[in-house]
Formats: C-alpha cells, structure tokens, sequence
C-alpha cells in the first residue's frame, strides 16, 4: 500500500560540511550522508516525500553535561532540537526545507 506522503530525516553534524584535522573517517560518513540526503530528496519530492539533513553543530545538553553557570544556553536544549525537527515536519510542501543547521549561540561556524 502506497501512502503517498512522508518524510526522513537526517541527522548529520558540522563533519557534513567542513572537516577537521584527524577527522577524516568521522567526515566521510557525514559527507556521504548529507550526500544521500540530497539525492534521496531529489528523487523523492515528487512523491510527496519530505527528506532534510539536520545539522547538528554542538554538544547536546544532557544530565551529565549541564551548562556552565556563567555560559547559560552554551549546549543544545534535546527539546529545542526536538522542537526543530518537529517544525520542519510540519512545513507545507510548497516550502520545504532541505538543509537546518542548529548550533547554540556559543558554536562558531
């Protein structure tokens, strides 16, 4: 059976779009996915299928790994990410978007 609409994500991190020094098979990986998700998204949008790449530029906030007191808001919040991808799920087809990089305002890029 046919549903006629969907989507898949990705979920890359900064590697997908630049490499570091002693990174390379890390960066490789990254590449070939952001790469997949580009084709995919090609062959698939006409299909009603939505495919994006997230780019996650950071260290995510967790129990073990709290803010600074003095750098609030220097992770990514799981729920802001969260949030993120549930938004670009929910994009009408005539805008979808392909490609979001989420970064804590701390990251440099």
């Amino acid at each position: 059976m046919q549903l006629g609409s969907g989507a898949i994500f990705f979920t890359g991190a900064s590697a997908s779009v630049k490499g570091y020094p002693l990174s390379a098979p890390f960066a490789m990986g990254k590449f070939a996915l952001r790469g997949l998700a580009q084709s995919i998204a090609r062959e698939l949008a006409p299909k009603n299928i939505h495919v994006a790449h997230f780019v996650i530029d950071g260290a995510i906030r967790s129990a073990d790994r709290q803010d600074p007191v003095d750098n609030p808001d220097s992770t990514l919040d799981p729920d802001a990410i969260a949030q993120s991808y549930l938004s670009i799920l929910r994009q009408p087809r005539s805008a979808w978007t392909y490609e979001v990089e989420l970064r804590p305002w701390v990251e440099n890029f």
